[in-house]
């Protein structure tokens, strides 16, 4: 039988999604607490798997078990055995053709930057940070040149395993509410630290350095070295897996950008 589970976490005091010797993981969290349930090894398999300091808003895992258990096990009973940063949110049971990965359509990601010359205290670890002011309509400009489908090696990790490079972008939109600039990219997929590479790289034009025009000449030379250092990993959250209709999961529903950002973060007096 095959169990998929919608997923929420802070990832500020793990190391990541991915399991590890010394069982810092989300994944190693996750699988504890399903093992307890099933009274059996379970491993789970996800859609995206997140660095150390990423959150997430709406993570999809999928696990085989023999084990009969009533939903409500594999929500509330499962939370029971999580620490309070992370939560199941929902649990349906799929086809065995299913994949929590290759199944996926979109993957959606948000990135909170606070822009202000003070960094964060209260919410340390769940914004970005940047101190020199940024120009919204630059940021724009550049944003609207990564749409569409392209070769993303200029923001791929060396040690990123994707077999290809190319990837389709089919939103980056960029608000600001207060000092808080939000970005939304969605895509078919993502190469390893692109995202955080490329809002470091749309940072760059916003304060400046160089002009919106300057995205395209870093996609044309698929060269990592020109593009800006990989941006901090605390204000990025996964925040959306979309899946054909026919899997019959609980649908991830788009929310305006404007209203992701909480009502805390709008009002912060320089």
């Amino acid at each position: 039988m095959r169990i998929v589970l919608g997923l929420e976490y802070d990832g500020s005091h793990f190391c990541g999604w991915q399991g590890q010797p010394s069982g810092c993981s989300i994944q190693d969290t996750l699988e504890v607490a399903l093992s307890r349930i099933t009274r059996s090894n379970i491993q789970v398999i996800t859609a995206g798997r997140t660095d150390a300091g990423v959150h997430a808003t709406y993570q999809v895992v999928h696990f085989d078990t023999n084990a009969q258990r009533p939903f409500t096990a594999w929500v509330r009973g499962v939370n029971a055995l999580l620490p309070k940063s992370m939560a199941v949110l929902w649990a349906s049971k799929s086809l065995d053709s299913f994949h929590a990965r290759y199944s996926a359509t979109e993957r959606c990601y948000l990135y909170l930057l606070l822009n202000h010359p003070v960094r964060a205290g209260l919410y340390h670890g769940k914004v970005g940070w940047f101190h020199l002011p940024l120009n919204l309509e630059r940021m724009r400009g550049a944003a609207q040149i990564l749409l569409g489908e392209h070769d993303f090696s200029a923001f791929r990790a060396s040690d990123c395993q994707a077999r290809s490079p190319v990837r389709n972008v089919t939103k980056l939109e960029i608000i600001q509410q207060g000092d808080i600039i939000a970005f939304e990219i969605r895509a078919n997929a993502f190469l390893y630290h692109m995202v955080r590479n490329i809002i470091g790289s749309l940072v760059y034009v916003g304060k400046g350095k160089y002009p919106p025009q300057w995205m395209g000449e870093l996609l044309e030379s698929c060269d990592r070295n020109y593009a800006a250092p990989t941006f901090s990993a605390t204000g990025l959250y996964l925040a959306g897996i979309t899946y054909d209709p026919k899997w019959k999961l609980p649908c991830f529903i788009e929310p305006p950008l404007a209203a992701v950002l909480p009502r805390m973060f709008r009002a912060r007096k320089k």
